[in-house]
């Protein structure tokens, strides 16, 4: 497949013309956050060339959602401190500065043992079992690197299990303080959600977005919203518009044409040509299944060829870590495995092949 030609799109002027009622600015992650991921990407699995590596993760993501549903003891941070964050136009618990409760881990414990029962191939499920027996220091390291960004020391292996533990705990925490929030004499507080000052990153834990997704439901029909890649949240972003710089000018969308010249039109990729980054977008009008983090997992492709064309990639998805394995080489849990889209090497495959 290659990238079709750009794709003519609306201007900021247009899309303020034609823009309907404006929904709620952010959206909490829901219940069934993680049952959705794991059905879309055993759904993307059915013939596609990382179709292992798809498989793996849903069985992650399921496994997340139901470790979700199961009640687990929480730390929340005080309201003083929320109110406080809020008012300043800061996320209320931003990744790397608040305080990870060691509960993270036991997510993480939780998670493994649930792996060991799942229809995994033998590597990775060696990989689980050395996890489990890795030590609080190293994990906290490896935690610390994945809430950068990917920071230094990361090891690729291991980092899908250990952010999914990250996931699960942060999705506790934000779902945890609406609901707080909810219970409470709301005019006592302040909602402890909503726009932050910096639009690029999300309003609940400052991470950046994993991908962008336009939907169709009611009053949110056509509107865009970033969805984040640590805590599952959802915040409103204006169409046509560089989530790296804010501007747009220069804004043209790239997509995966396949070998008749049928665009793939569920998932395009927004660049921008003033700072050379891009985000993928994906769209429930043309495909109502799409779930940013899997479709963004499934166009490992689109990366590839938009990267050719000189972008930076903006969006971060913890599953798949772009990187040498550098914890690895230095003993960790993940050595002696190839790590998932390691530079030059083939997509990702725990089966091995």
């Amino acid at each position: 497949m290659t990238p079709s030609s750009p794709i003519r799109v609306m201007s900021p002027e247009e899309i303020a013309v034609n823009a309907g009622a404006r929904a709620a600015p952010v959206k909490v992650p829901e219940p069934g956050l993680f049952a959705e991921r794991a059905l879309r990407l055993r759904q993307l699995a059915d013939g596609h060339a990382m179709r292992d590596y798809l498989l793996f993760v849903a069985e992650l993501a399921q496994r997340q959602h139901e470790l979700l549903k199961q009640p687990r003891a929480l730390k929340l941070p005080d309201e003083v401190l929320i109110n406080g964050a809020m008012v300043g136009g800061l996320p209320p618990v931003e990744a790397q500065s608040h305080p990870r409760d060691a509960v993270w881990r036991e997510e993480l414990q939780a998670l493994l043992t649930a792996m060991r029962g799942a229809a995994i191939p033998e590597p990775a499920q060696a990989l689980v079992a050395r996890l489990a027996q890795a030590d609080g220091g190293w994990l906290e390291q490896q935690a610390a690197a994945l809430l950068a960004g990917g920071g230094p020391g990361l090891d690729p292996a291991a980092a899908p299990l250990i952010a999914a533990a990250l996931q699960v705990y942060w999705t506790r925490l934000v779902t945890g303080l609406q609901e707080r929030y909810e219970r409470s004499d709301q005019g006592e507080n302040v909602a402890p959600f909503g726009m932050i000052d910096d639009p690029t990153v999300c309003p609940c834990c400052g991470s950046r977005p994993v991908a962008s997704i336009t939907r169709v439901a009611a009053e949110q029909s056509g509107q865009r919203f970033l969805a984040c890649s640590l805590c599952g949240a959802q915040w409103h972003y204006v169409r046509i518009k560089c989530t790296h710089c804010q501007g747009t000018k220069g804004i043209s969308f790239q997509t995966l044409v396949d070998d008749e010249g049928k665009k793939a039109e569920a998932v395009a990729a927004e660049c921008c040509e003033t700072c050379g980054h891009y985000l993928k977008q994906v769209h429930m009008e043309k495909d109502l299944q799409v779930e940013p983090l899997a479709d963004d997992l499934a166009t490992l492709t689109l990366d590839l060829l938009v990267g050719e064309l000189g972008l930076v990639r903006q969006g971060f998805n913890p599953m798949l870590i772009l990187g040498e394995a550098e914890a690895s080489l230095d003993g960790g849990p993940g050595a002696g495995l190839d790590p998932p889209g390691r530079p030059g090497a083939p997509p990702p495959d725990p089966g091995g092949r």
